[in-house]
């Protein structure tokens, strides 16, 4: 609702929402691709799909190196396999782009800290959700055990939700998601807030290329610490579908939109062919799992 409130009250005064904002400090967003990867478990077949990334113009990209069902502690022969894996995608891409590590919240902190010095000659951009936020002092401890910058928020609501992240120094990314942290003000508010504790902010993005990704691109624009956001590339065939003038990555970024509000229209019969599903469950390990 915050977010349409934005998008009308733009499009009631013929501006764009960044300018109801504040104003833009910078005049396009940086996006890394990401969901290019799934079900993949063999090295050579990140790589390939890694390129294909980087001739669609993206110089950076996100990952999760360790496939598999998610568990808290790894196997060595799981931990050698996410190391080869990093090193492939590492190789094919060359030194200039970006590799953004996402563990997605499962490893415990003992592993997250050998993990993290198993992939830092990689030179990873950022290291996401080693563990679960829930426990800041466990995250605090990672961060200041190991040389990758930690990135958490996706999951956090509101600025009260940031607040003890931000007072423990447990991350030196936040990346809170303007689906779930409460809008676009919202999100803008988490941002002013993390900059004074010198915390970069790049928003999660998960839940679309079409309303959540222009709101965050709005709310982007006028964070003087935002430094990159996502873009998933399974939702772009979608995104188009539903969005006539969905916005459209060049180079790596996406450039400001100029049209009132938002910058975005939706065709809502082509949204209504598409009716919500169940979340999948994530990929958690199970006895049958751990072998005979």
């Amino acid at each position: 609702i915050e977010t349409a409130m934005w998008d009308i009250v733009g499009k009631a005064t013929n501006q764009p929402v960044y300018n109801l904002l504040g104003g833009p400090v910078r005049k396009k967003i940086r996006v890394y691709a990401n969901g290019w990867y799934y079900k993949m478990t063999e090295p050579a077949d990140y790589a390939r799909a890694a390129e294909k990334c980087i001739e669609m113009g993206f110089t950076a990209i996100k990952m999760d190196p360790v496939s598999g069902p998610w568990r808290n502690y790894l196997s060595r022969a799981e931990e050698r396999k996410s190391v080869e894996v990093l090193r492939a995608v590492r190789e094919a891409v060359g030194p200039d782009i970006d590799i953004l590590l996402d563990l997605h919240r499962r490893l415990s902190p003992m592993h997250a800290i050998r993990l993290a010095d198993l992939y830092e000659e990689f030179e990873p951009y950022y290291y996401e959700e080693p563990c679960m936020w829930e426990n800041v002092e466990a995250l605090a401890d990672i961060k200041a055990s190991i040389r990758l910058p930690v990135v958490t928020g996706e999951a956090i609501y509101a600025k009260t939700g940031f607040r003890p992240i931000l007072q423990h120094n447990a991350a030196d990314i936040i990346n809170p998601d303007v689906a779930s942290c409460g809008g676009i003000l919202e999100l803008k508010e988490i941002a002013a807030m993390a900059e004074p504790f010198f915390v970069a902010v790049s928003p999660h993005n998960y839940n679309s290329t079409t309303l959540a990704l222009a709101a965050t691109v709005h709310a982007s624009a006028v964070m003087p610490n935002f430094i990159i956001t996502e873009y998933f590339l399974p939702f772009v065939e979608l995104g188009k579908e539903v969005c006539p003038n969905m916005l459209e990555v060049k180079d790596g970024y996406i450039d400001l939109p100029t049209a009132p509000g938002l910058g975005i229209d939706l065709d809502e019969e082509a949204l209504a062919k598409h009716p919500g599903k169940q979340f999948p469950l994530r990929n958690l390990r199970h006895p049958a799992d751990e072998g005979p």
